[in-house]
């Protein structure tokens, strides 16, 4: 293939034409620079009213880059006058009027520097916290809605649904709540002990991990493990259905999906939940039991003895009224979450990654709201 050229010709009067030759294209890249550089130096200064003419009759090949080329030497003899493109085949003038209409972006003012790129990005993180408290209260709404439309006999649960989600929220989560709330229960037992015999009442380890657990510990950890499990995969369903327009066939066969998708996942989380939590805690007090006899030399007939003697119902039952609102939580805003994915893969990843951040966010939020109001009620 004949190596590019741009040459300079028999000049206009006051100007002068630049004969193009050879393959412009990508695979002469370097060439094509180096020609239209020697190029526009030889060009002199003419007078005000020069006239020039690109002549491309000899171009045998012409891609985009050559075409950008060109392009660019129009705009530079234009800055000296007139210029005419001549010898084009209509593809490449049409190759070349594409390039010339694809503009670049001018470039944006320099990004400030010091405390302000901060400040804006604080602004904009509590402008989106505002919009997530008033798109959850909006949403919120909408299920206290359907759930009243249900009672009133409005509305049909399906059975069947609910059925499918506990299964899928409560008994496939079994194995993993228990194996880590065992470890769990087992290393701060262990820790406990250890501390505890530097006073010699290595004992007390029943109380203080009776204590913490039925309070804290368990419905924390299984409503993290829930919101991590089987939060990110309500998302990732609403998510995949709002992407394939499921939902919108959902709305014009005359549906809610609200009573359709929402409330059977609702509801299999507020049953699921309290179970796994009551689970979690019979686990770590095993796990605690067991290291508390091969550690600590406390028997289980010990150590369950002062569970039953020293932990009032009252402890455990605080776990437990924590359970539900934390199932709300995670319910409602790993279905916001789903329900808010457009049409990318980009889009599913973000939105799943941002359920199981905020679920636990809030969880933990919560679950310092409750702690507070049961020490202020000596409860």
């Amino acid at each position: 293939m004949a190596r590019p050229s741009a040459i300079w010709g028999d000049g206009l009067r006051g100007g002068g034409v630049l004969r193009l030759s050879g393959a412009w294209t990508a695979d002469h890249a370097a060439e094509l620079e180096s020609a239209l550089a020697t190029a526009m130096k030889s060009l002199q200064a003419g007078a005000e009213d020069a006239h020039f003419r690109i002549d491309c009759a000899g171009l045998l090949s012409l891609d985009t880059v050559g075409a950008w080329l060109i392009h660019r030497a129009r705009l530079t003899l234009g800055e000296k006058g007139e210029v005419t493109l001549v010898g084009l085949k209509r593809d490449q003038t049409h190759l070349i009027a594409e390039v010339a209409q694809a503009e670049i972006p001018p470039e944006g003012p320099p990004r400030p520097t010091g405390a302000y790129p901060l400040l804006v990005d604080i602004g904009e993180a509590v402008v989106n916290a505002g919009k997530d408290v008033s798109n959850g209260v909006t949403f919120f709404g909408s299920v206290m809605a359907a759930l009243a439309r249900l009672a009133l006999g409005r509305a049909k649960l399906r059975p069947a649904a609910v059925v499918t989600q506990l299964e899928r929220v409560a008994m496939r989560g079994v194995p993993i709540i228990v194996l880590i709330s065992f470890l769990v229960g087992a290393i701060i037992a262990q820790q406990s002990i250890f501390q505890l015999q530097r006073f010699g009442q290595p004992h007390l380890v029943a109380d203080l991990v009776g204590v913490l657990v039925l309070r804290e510990l368990a419905v924390l950890l299984t409503a993290i493990m829930v919101a991590g499990r089987s939060g990110s995969a309500f998302t990732a369903e609403l998510g995949s259905m709002k992407m394939r327009e499921e939902v919108d066939a959902l709305q014009t066969m005359g549906l809610d999906p609200v009573e359709v998708l929402v409330l059977p996942r609702i509801i299999a989380l507020l049953i699921g939940l309290p179970l796994l939590t009551f689970v979690s805690s019979m686990a770590a007090m095993a796990g605690a039991a067991l290291v508390a006899d091969i550690y600590g030399g406390i028997s289980f007939e010990i150590f369950f003895a002062r569970i039953q003697n020293i932990i009032g119902m009252n402890t455990f039952m605080v776990g437990m009224y924590k359970a539900p609102f934390m199932a709300l939580v995670i319910g409602l805003i790993a279905c916001i979450e789903g329900f808010a994915v457009r049409g990318s893969a980009e889009s599913l990843g973000s939105h799943t990654t941002a359920s199981v951040v905020k679920s636990i966010f809030v969880v933990i939020v919560v679950d310092g709201l409750f702690a507070m109001f049961f020490a202020s009620i000596r409860y």
